[in-house]
Protein backbone atom coordinates (compact mmCIF):
# COMPACT_ATOMS: atom_id res chain seq x y z
CA UNK A 1 0.00 0.00 0.00
CA UNK A 2 1.17 3.12 -0.76
CA UNK A 3 0.73 6.06 1.62
CA UNK A 4 1.27 9.48 1.68
CA UNK A 5 4.63 9.71 3.66
CA UNK A 6 6.07 7.67 0.81
CA UNK A 7 4.37 9.70 -1.56
CA UNK A 8 5.91 13.12 -0.06
CA UNK A 9 8.81 11.02 -0.09
CA UNK A 10 9.57 10.35 -3.55
CA UNK A 11 8.53 13.98 -4.71
CA UNK A 12 10.88 15.52 -1.96
CA UNK A 13 13.70 13.65 -3.18
CA UNK A 14 12.83 14.00 -6.80
CA UNK A 15 14.73 15.88 -9.22
CA UNK A 16 13.25 18.65 -10.98
CA UNK A 17 13.80 17.96 -14.83
CA UNK A 18 10.91 20.64 -16.64
CA UNK A 19 10.09 24.15 -14.93
CA UNK A 20 6.71 25.15 -15.06
CA UNK A 21 8.52 27.92 -17.15
CA UNK A 22 9.86 25.51 -19.54
CA UNK A 23 6.54 23.88 -19.82
CA UNK A 24 4.35 26.79 -20.94
CA UNK A 25 7.42 28.11 -23.08
CA UNK A 26 6.81 24.32 -24.64
CA UNK A 27 2.78 24.78 -24.62
CA UNK A 28 3.08 27.86 -26.20
CA UNK A 29 5.85 26.65 -28.55
CA UNK A 30 3.61 23.45 -29.67
CA UNK A 31 0.36 25.94 -29.91
CA UNK A 32 2.00 28.02 -32.56
CA UNK A 33 3.12 25.29 -34.40
CA UNK A 34 -0.21 23.19 -34.47
CA UNK A 35 -2.14 26.50 -35.41
CA UNK A 36 0.36 27.25 -38.30
CA UNK A 37 -0.57 23.51 -39.87
CA UNK A 38 -3.98 22.66 -38.54
CA UNK A 39 -6.08 25.74 -38.25
CA UNK A 40 -7.96 25.50 -41.45
CA UNK A 41 -8.60 21.77 -41.18
CA UNK A 42 -10.92 21.91 -38.28
CA UNK A 43 -9.30 18.48 -36.64
CA UNK A 44 -10.51 16.61 -33.99
CA UNK A 45 -8.50 16.65 -30.96
CA UNK A 46 -7.89 13.16 -29.19
CA UNK A 47 -6.98 13.38 -25.30
CA UNK A 48 -5.06 10.18 -24.88
CA UNK A 49 -6.29 9.65 -21.08
CA UNK A 50 -5.41 10.29 -18.25
CA UNK A 51 -2.12 11.31 -19.46
CA UNK A 52 -2.29 13.65 -21.65
CA UNK A 53 -5.54 15.26 -19.67
CA UNK A 54 -3.43 18.19 -18.11
CA UNK A 55 -1.24 19.13 -21.10
CA UNK A 56 -4.16 19.10 -23.28
CA UNK A 57 -6.18 21.11 -21.29
CA UNK A 58 -3.38 24.18 -21.09
CA UNK A 59 -2.38 23.69 -24.99
CA UNK A 60 -6.34 23.65 -25.96
CA UNK A 61 -6.89 27.59 -24.13
CA UNK A 62 -3.76 27.95 -26.45
CA UNK A 63 -5.55 27.16 -29.92
CA UNK A 64 -8.01 29.81 -31.68
CA UNK A 65 -9.21 28.17 -34.37
CA UNK A 66 -12.36 25.67 -34.99
CA UNK A 67 -11.60 22.17 -33.59
CA UNK A 68 -13.54 19.31 -31.69
CA UNK A 69 -12.61 17.58 -28.99
CA UNK A 70 -12.63 13.85 -27.83
CA UNK A 71 -10.66 11.31 -25.95
CA UNK A 72 -9.69 8.32 -26.14
CA UNK A 73 -7.89 5.31 -23.36
CA UNK A 74 -5.45 3.09 -24.33
CA UNK A 75 -2.82 2.58 -21.47
CA UNK A 76 0.35 0.15 -21.07
CA UNK A 77 1.16 1.18 -17.66
CA UNK A 78 -2.41 0.97 -15.48
CA UNK A 79 -0.52 2.71 -12.20
CA UNK A 80 2.56 1.04 -12.69
CA UNK A 81 5.72 2.00 -13.59
CA UNK A 82 6.94 -0.56 -16.14
CA UNK A 83 4.97 -0.88 -19.33
CA UNK A 84 3.08 -3.77 -20.00
CA UNK A 85 0.72 -4.87 -22.82
CA UNK A 86 -1.16 -2.31 -24.15
CA UNK A 87 -5.16 -1.75 -23.06
CA UNK A 88 -8.00 -0.28 -24.58
CA UNK A 89 -10.49 1.27 -22.32
CA UNK A 90 -12.25 3.67 -24.32
CA UNK A 91 -12.49 4.74 -28.16
CA UNK A 92 -13.08 7.96 -29.78
CA UNK A 93 -16.57 8.47 -29.68
CA UNK A 94 -16.39 11.15 -32.78
CA UNK A 95 -16.41 9.22 -36.45
CA UNK A 96 -12.70 10.21 -37.49
CA UNK A 97 -13.50 9.77 -41.39
CA UNK A 98 -12.09 11.74 -43.52
CA UNK A 99 -11.26 14.05 -40.68
CA UNK A 100 -7.60 15.44 -39.54
CA UNK A 101 -6.72 14.25 -36.17
CA UNK A 102 -4.59 15.34 -33.73
CA UNK A 103 -3.85 13.14 -30.96
CA UNK A 104 -2.93 14.80 -28.05
CA UNK A 105 -0.44 12.62 -25.54
CA UNK A 106 2.04 13.14 -22.19
CA UNK A 107 4.69 11.76 -23.31
CA UNK A 108 6.64 10.06 -26.01
CA UNK A 109 8.82 7.04 -24.73
CA UNK A 110 9.18 4.04 -26.09
CA UNK A 111 6.10 4.71 -29.07
CA UNK A 112 4.27 1.38 -28.84
CA UNK A 113 1.31 3.25 -27.41
CA UNK A 114 1.58 6.66 -29.56
CA UNK A 115 2.22 4.56 -32.45
CA UNK A 116 -0.67 1.79 -31.90
CA UNK A 117 -3.48 5.32 -31.18
CA UNK A 118 -2.11 7.14 -34.67
CA UNK A 119 -2.71 3.54 -36.41
CA UNK A 120 -6.00 3.36 -35.13
CA UNK A 121 -6.89 6.74 -36.64
CA UNK A 122 -5.84 5.92 -39.66
CA UNK A 123 -7.76 2.30 -40.07
CA UNK A 124 -11.11 4.44 -38.83
CA UNK A 125 -10.45 6.67 -41.64
CA UNK A 126 -8.74 9.82 -40.84
CA UNK A 127 -7.10 11.86 -43.85
CA UNK A 128 -4.71 12.69 -41.56
CA UNK A 129 -3.18 12.03 -38.30
CA UNK A 130 -0.80 14.04 -35.99
CA UNK A 131 1.00 13.67 -32.42
CA UNK A 132 1.74 16.27 -30.07
CA UNK A 133 3.28 15.63 -26.82
CA UNK A 134 3.99 17.44 -24.15
CA UNK A 135 7.27 15.80 -23.72
CA UNK A 136 9.52 13.70 -26.26
CA UNK A 137 12.12 11.60 -24.29
CA UNK A 138 14.87 11.09 -27.17
CA UNK A 139 15.90 7.91 -27.23
CA UNK A 140 15.65 4.84 -28.99
CA UNK A 141 12.09 3.21 -29.65
CA UNK A 142 10.94 -0.32 -29.10
CA UNK A 143 11.83 -2.66 -31.49
CA UNK A 144 9.98 -2.21 -34.94
CA UNK A 145 8.98 1.61 -34.23
CA UNK A 146 10.09 4.81 -36.16
CA UNK A 147 8.04 7.30 -34.75
CA UNK A 148 9.08 11.14 -33.89
CA UNK A 149 6.31 13.13 -32.51
CA UNK A 150 4.48 16.19 -35.16
CA UNK A 151 4.79 19.19 -32.31
CA UNK A 152 7.01 18.85 -29.11
CA UNK A 153 6.81 20.78 -26.41
CA UNK A 154 10.23 19.74 -24.92
CA UNK A 155 13.04 17.40 -25.96
CA UNK A 156 14.72 15.39 -22.90
CA UNK A 157 17.62 13.65 -23.39
CA UNK A 158 19.62 11.38 -21.47
CA UNK A 159 17.26 10.91 -18.48
CA UNK A 160 16.27 7.54 -18.15
CA UNK A 161 14.73 7.69 -15.04
CA UNK A 162 10.75 7.46 -14.01
CA UNK A 163 9.41 10.30 -14.82
CA UNK A 164 6.11 12.64 -13.02
CA UNK A 165 4.37 15.58 -13.22
CA UNK A 166 2.36 17.92 -15.81
CA UNK A 167 0.15 14.68 -16.31
CA UNK A 168 2.62 11.80 -16.18
CA UNK A 169 1.92 9.89 -12.71
CA UNK A 170 4.17 7.99 -10.21
CA UNK A 171 1.56 4.91 -9.28
CA UNK A 172 -1.49 7.12 -10.13
CA UNK A 173 -0.37 10.20 -8.15
CA UNK A 174 1.28 13.24 -9.09
CA UNK A 175 -0.40 14.17 -12.32
CA UNK A 176 -1.20 17.73 -10.62
CA UNK A 177 2.55 18.60 -10.25
CA UNK A 178 3.42 22.24 -12.31
CA UNK A 179 6.87 20.62 -13.22
CA UNK A 180 7.90 17.48 -14.44
CA UNK A 181 10.58 15.26 -11.89
CA UNK A 182 12.30 12.65 -12.64
CA UNK A 183 12.59 9.84 -9.60
CA UNK A 184 16.24 9.53 -7.66
CA UNK A 185 18.10 5.68 -9.02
Amino acid sequence: MITTDHLEEIRTNADCVCTAKEITAGLDKMAKEITHKLKDTRPIVLCVMTGALIPMGQLLTRLNFPLEIDYLHATRYRGAVRGGDLHWLVTPHLDLKNRTVLVVDDILDGGLTLSAILDFCKQAGATAAYSAVILDRVRQREEGIHLNPDFVGIRLENEDRFLFGFGLDYKGYWRNLQEIYAVKD
